[in-house]
């Protein structure tokens, strides 16, 4: 079997040192001692005084932050979807859906602001361009969270139409 070599840059103070390192046994590769005493010789900085950071960690947490907040946002414009098929189907006096669509459509809004300022924090991260994974999950968060702008579209849509025909009919009560 071959050797597994990895290659790692690593930021000490304001320098940046690129190590590669291959593990001792041919089955295993490298691993945290191995990274640790390469360390020790390009700093001279002793193991015991070592603090090793994975970076990506931080940028997924980010991710999984911003994540949580679509989902949050998500469950909010799904209820407002759940009323306004109720109101659609009647479950609410014709007196009181004017005003019911107003409160749903100002709540809609809101989760429309909320989804444009996730794509500001999403567009706001800058990541490493060997921060693969990090790269596709935002991706595939941008799309999810383009997805539900698009449903609060609709759903503003299907409230203005909504809001149109309770008016024509009180017009035509009216005359």
């Amino acid at each position: 079997m071959s050797e597994q070599t990895i290659t790692v840059t690593v930021a000490y103070g304001s320098t940046k040192h690129s190590i590669t390192l291959s593990g001792e046994d041919e089955d295993k590769g490298p691993i945290v001692k191995d990274l640790s005493d390469a360390l020790a010789k390009a700093t001279g900085v002793p193991q015991t005084s070592q603090k090793l950071i994975f970076k990506e960690e931080g940028e997924l947490k980010k991710l999984k932050d911003i994540e949580k907040s679509v989902e949050q946002t998500a469950k909010k414009l799904e209820k407002v979807d759940g009323e306004l098929t109720g109101l659609k189907n009647g479950f609410l006096a014709k007196d009181l859906q004017a005003e019911a669509l107003s409160k749903l459509d100002h709540r809609v809004k809101i989760a429309a602001e909320q989804f444009m300022k996730i794509l500001e924090q999403i567009d706001a991260m800058s990541l490493p361009d060997n921060f693969n994974d990090c790269k596709m999950k935002k991706k595939g968060l941008i799309k999810t969270v383009q997805d539900f702008l698009a449903q609060c579209d609709k759903i503003e849509a299907c409230i203005s139409d909504h809001q149109s025909k309770i008016q024509s009919k009180n017009l035509a009560l009216a005359e």
